[in-house]
């Protein structure tokens, strides 16, 4: 019969070697389990590449770093063991890493120094990046340099100095020449006479910036004539309405004739053409005649032409004088100035009629 301790060292060589005989068919069956699991994934997506999220990377990388090298090769069946211990090396590298912290380059200006670049970019389309940027120094006292305006422009989506200037809008030239900027357009009207209804043409121009009217004249047929009798009024040195004019906005009616837009470029006023069917072009002149038509001629019977200007008279007159516009803030055109008004509370209060009450103004009347 064996020692005891022969018999103890037997039995747990024994006992280990049953051990590892289990431990072995585990792994054997574990080896199996995943190539199924790959043959499943790959008839199923077309490819065995597993996608692991970081937390699972993070997992088998700590894992595997506490594996030995013989067992990382036995045991690493998903991944290579290079790849667990790289995913531990980028592991180790995440804690010193300051990317997300670090910021690159010189930092980014001020929005309140962007808004303002833009808006004299906007405002004037003629300045290129060294012109904005000694405005900014000069005149701002704000130091910038030329490259941080061409930066700043680039990434609002505005081009250089020359293509800003062929890109010029007409919002842009209206207000350019406001103070000497007018309009004129046609506007027809039937009215009855002897033999019938008769269709007379008004011919009016407008200061686009005050919005004060001027009837140049009203006839059933236009001719090249009288269109020029038309433009010396208008051009008249001492009361021509167009006397201190530089642009008048004009549609492509052919009853312009050509002596007349001659006329009127001898006489320092350039015409400017709008685009064919572009009535919002000329949407001072258009709004104009919307009103004239709403407010007056659409509520009358016109009996000839003697009636016609009768009523164009009063309405212009009760247009420049009497209406409150909104274009303009709620205010008159050319305010009546009558020493017996009296803006106070205290006065009477008047009301001035046109056209049997149609046109109404109100005023006060001091007492």
């Amino acid at each position: 019969m064996l020692p005891a301790p022969l018999q103890f060292v037997i039995a747990m060589i024994a006992s280990a070697s049953a051990i590892n005989d289990r431990m072995q068919r585990r792994q054997e069956y574990l080896k199996a389990e995943i190539a199924a699991l790959r043959q499943l994934l790959a008839s199923a997506t077309g490819t065995n590449r597993l996608r692991f999220t970081p937390e699972q990377r993070r997992r088998l990388a700590v894992a595997g770093k506490a594996l030995t090298v013989e067992e990382r090769r036995a045991c690493c069946h998903i991944v290579s063991p290079a790849t667990i211990l790289a995913w531990f090396r980028d592991l180790g590298a995440r804690k010193y890493d300051s990317s997300k912290v670090r910021r690159q380059g010189r930092p980014r200006k001020s929005d309140e120094l962007r808004v303002l670049v833009v808006k004299m970019a906007t405002e004037n389309p003629g300045w290129g990046y060294t012109k904005l940027r000694d405005a900014l120094r000069t005149g701002l006292k704000i130091e910038v340099s030329r490259t941080t305006v061409a930066n700043i422009l680039a990434e609002e989506g505005l081009e250089p100095a020359p293509e800003r200037k062929k890109k010029r809008t007409w919002k842009a030239f209206l207000k350019a020449h406001w103070e000497t900027l007018y309009c004129a357009d046609f506007f027809t009207v039937e009215a009855l006479g002897m033999n019938g209804t008769v269709r007379y043409l008004v011919f009016f121009v407008m200061h686009v910036k005050s919005r004060a009217v001027e009837i140049g004249g009203i006839v059933a047929n236009p001719t090249g004539e009288w269109m020029k009798q038309v433009g010396r009024n208008l051009l008249d040195r001492e009361e021509g309405f167009l006397r201190g004019a530089t642009h008048l906005i004009l549609d492509r009616d052919p009853v312009y004739a050509t002596c007349f837009t001659e006329l009127l470029k001898r006489g320092g006023v350039k015409v400017v053409q709008i685009p064919a069917q572009s009535p919002n072009c000329n949407a001072h002149a258009e709004r104009f005649v919307r009103t004239i038509r709403e407010e007056c001629l659409e509520h009358f019977v016109i009996f000839g032409e003697r009636h016609l200007r009768h009523l164009v008279r009063e309405f212009v007159a009760h247009y420049q004088g009497e209406r409150f516009h909104q274009g303009l803030g709620g205010q008159l055109i050319k305010p009546a100035e009558d020493p017996s008004n009296d803006n106070g509370a205290g006065g009477t209060v008047r009301r001035r009629s046109r056209l049997g009450g149609m046109l109404n103004f109100y005023h006060r009347r001091a007492a």
